[in-house]
C-alpha cells in the first residue's frame, strides 16, 4: 500500500553534496502536523508554524486588505528568514 511518504521529494542538495539545505525537513514537518505530532513537527523544522502563519496572512490579505498587513507580512518574512537561517547554521555547523 502506498503512503504519502512514498511521494515526498528528496533533497537534491543533500543527495548531491551531502549537506542539508535550508528547506530540509519542511515536507516531513508538514506530514507530522497532519499526523497530529505538533511538537515533533516543530523540532523537525522550527519555522513551520511561522511559515503557516505568514502564508495564511498572505492568502487572507489577498481577499481582504488589512490596515497593517504589509508591515506584519514584512516582519513575519524577516522572522522566518532568521529562523530558517539560524536553524540551518545550527544543524550544519553547531550540531555535528
Amino acid at each position: 500500500m502506498l503512503s504519502i511518504e512514498d511521494f515526498m521529494l528528496p533533497c537534491l542538495n543533500k543527495k548531491l553534496f551531502g549537506v542539508e539545505c535550508m528547506g530540509c525537513g519542511m515536507q516531513r514537518s508538514v506530514l507530522l502536523i497532519f499526523k497530529g505530532e505538533f511538537t515533533e513537527a516543530f523540532f523537525m523544522y522550527p519555522a513551520i508554524y511561522s511559515l503557516i502563519l505568514l502564508l495564511g496572512l498572505i492568502v487572507l490579505n489577498t481577499f481582504k486588505n488589512f490596515r497593517y498587513a504589509s508591515k506584519i507580512i514584512t516582519i513575519l518574512a524577516i522572522l522566518n528568514g532568521l529562523i530558517i537561517i539560524g536553524n540551518f547554521v545550527f544543524k550544519t555547523f553547531i550540531n555535528h
